[in-house]
This record gives structure tokens, C-alpha cells and sequence, in this order.
């Protein structure tokens, strides 16, 4: 039997391991050792690891996977943390119930609290309609400035929060306006004199003889909700329509078309899904946003 003949590289002194391409011979370098201690360590790390730690999968068919020695579960301890976690928010819940607003901002915890969760709760259910920063659109009011239909003190947000607008609630706030052209109260052309009036009381060019015409006619048919001096009823949520603040638009065809077949918004009442206390914190919040009073 020959004995293999071993052939080593002229250069580097290196055996080669008989393999070669285009006539380059393929060098039999051994790992370094350091490289060859740390492979050997990761492969005992990982036996250990799979022994003491959940780790591995259970073969097809079957459910669930290997516990490990220890029995640790990331998702026992998240349950455990959470646990703590309402537990330690509960007490400072249960303080935002029924206290008045100084009372809340004079407790700088309580107040970073109820801002904390209040924005969250806002970004989950508010934010929808009234925008992720409360700035409101069409229909929907802005939340940071001081315009306030039913009210922005605490007190009035809260409420309004509580038992909605027009919602299903016996205590939901209500405040209908009549479609004064869709049911034939007025006829086409004292709408448009009304239009007249309202654009003329808010600041806006105008027909000087139509807004007279309808000033009379405002006043016979809308100064029962928004006020002789067209300034709005907080408790009717009729708004003030002598600024240029509108929620729906203050040009002819959109105040034409809020005349012609009414408005009446809805907001849900959100006792129906939120807590006392997190209502409280949302009320909290929507305070802060900048329109408070």
C-alpha cells in the first residue's frame, strides 16, 4: 500500500491539502485555537442554556417546549410587572376621582400622571376625530384654542366627556337646531337674508338691505339659542357666530347649507367605556392641551 505523499507550499511551508484550481494549491491552515476555545465554549454555553432555560421547540405535532431546569417565563414576569404597575397607578387613579383641578395640579405626581395617561388614552379614543394633537377639523372642534361650545373648564369637559352630546345618555348634553329650510320654516329667500346677516354680524362683506332683512328674521327665529347679541348659549351649544371661529365653514354655501338643514354633531358618551378615573385623566388632559379655562 503507497503512502500518501505530502506536499507542502514552497512559500509559506504550509501542507496543502491536495485540492487544487487553475493550479493554486489549497493551503491546510488549522484554526487558531483562541478561534477554536471560543467555538467549543459557545457549544457547551448553548447545552447548558437549553438545559437550564426554555429553549427548545417540541417536535411537529406536539405543543408547547422544552421548560428548562429554572422554569423561567419573560412572560410570567411582564404579568408580574403589570400586576405592579396597576397597582401602584391605582392609588393615584383612584385620587384623580373627585378631586378639583388646583387640588390636581398643586400634586406634581398626580399631575404628570394624569397627563401621562391621559394623552394615551386621547391618541386611543379622541384623536380619530379630533386630531392626534386635538387641533379638531371639519365638524370636529379644535380642542387648543378657547373656543368652547358647551364649555372648557374642567367641570364642563368632564361632563361633556361623561355623558356625550346628543349621545345615548339621559344626561348627555342636547342642543338642537332646526333645519329651518329642509322642514319649510323659512322660505329660500329669508335664508338667504339670514345668510346675509350672519356673515354681516361676523365680520364679513355683506348686503347692507339683505343682513337688515335678516336681522329681523334672526331674531324672531335664532336669538332664542345664540343670544340677541349673537354671542351663543353655552348651555344650548349654540355657538358664537359674530367671530370668525366656525366649525363647519363661514363662507355663503356652508352657512346656507347649516340654515337650510340644521346641525346637531354627535360625540359619544364615554362612561359607557372608560373608568371614572380615566375619564378624569382625559379630562385632565384635554385641559392642558391649551384651550382650557
Amino acid at each position: 500500500m503507497s503512502k500518501h505523499k505530502r506536499n507542502f507550499d514552497e512559500i509559506t511551508g504550509t501542507e496543502t491539502t491536495g485540492h487544487e484550481w487553475d493550479g493554486i494549491d489549497e493551503l491546510d491552515t488549522p484554526m487558531p485555537r483562541w478561534w477554536l476555545g471560543i467555538f467549543y465554549a459557545c457549544i457547551l454555553w448553548a447545552g447548558i442554556y437549553a438545559f437550564l432555560m426554555p429553549a427548545i421547540p417540541a417536535l411537529p405535532g406536539m405543543e408547547g417546549y422544552t421548560k428548562g431546569k429554572l422554569g423561567f417565563s419573560d412572560r410570567a414576569r411582564v404579568a408580574v410587572a403589570m400586576d405592579e404597575l396597576h397597582a401602584s397607578r391605582a392609588v393615584q387613579a383612584k385620587a384623580l376621582v373627585g378631586a378639583k383641578l388646583k387640588e390636581i395640579q398643586s400634586n406634581p405626581d398626580l399631575m404628570r400622571f394624569a397627563t401621562a395617561q391621559g394623552k394615551s388614552l386621547f391618541g386611543d379614543n379622541c384623536a380619530i376625530c379630533h386630531g392626534e394633537g386635538g387641533q379638531g377639523s371639519e365638524g370636529y372642534p379644535n380642542l387648543n384654542d378657547d373656543i368652547w361650545i358647551w364649555g372648557g373648564s374642567y367641570e364642563d369637559i368632564k361632563q361633556t366627556l361623561t355623558h356625550g352630546i346628543r349621545a345615548d345618555d339621559d344626561d348627555s348634553r342636547i342642543g338642537d337646531m332646526l333645519a329651518f329650510g329642509r322642514d319649510e320654516i323659512l322660505a329660500s329667500a329669508e335664508i338667504d337674508d339670514l345668510v346675509q346677516h350672519v356673515l354681516n354680524i361676523s365680520g364679513q362683506t355683506a348686503d347692507v338691505s339683505a343682513a337688515l332683512r335678516g336681522a329681523s328674521l334672526f331674531a324672531d327665529n335664532c336669538a332664542s339659542c345664540h343670544g340677541d347679541n349673537a354671542k351663543g348659549t353655552r348651555e344650548l351649544g349654540a355657538p358664537d357666530l359674530t367671530d370668525q371661529n366656525w366649525l363647519y365653514g363661514g363662507d355663503v354655501l356652508t352657512i346656507r347649507n347649516t340654515i337650510f338643514n340644521g346641525r346637531g354633531g354627535l360625540m359619544p358618551n364615554w362612561n359607557a367605556r372608560l373608568t371614572d378615573e380615566q375619564i378624569a385623566a382625559l379630562s385632565v388632559y384635554v385641559h392642558a392641551l391649551g384651550g382650557g379655562e
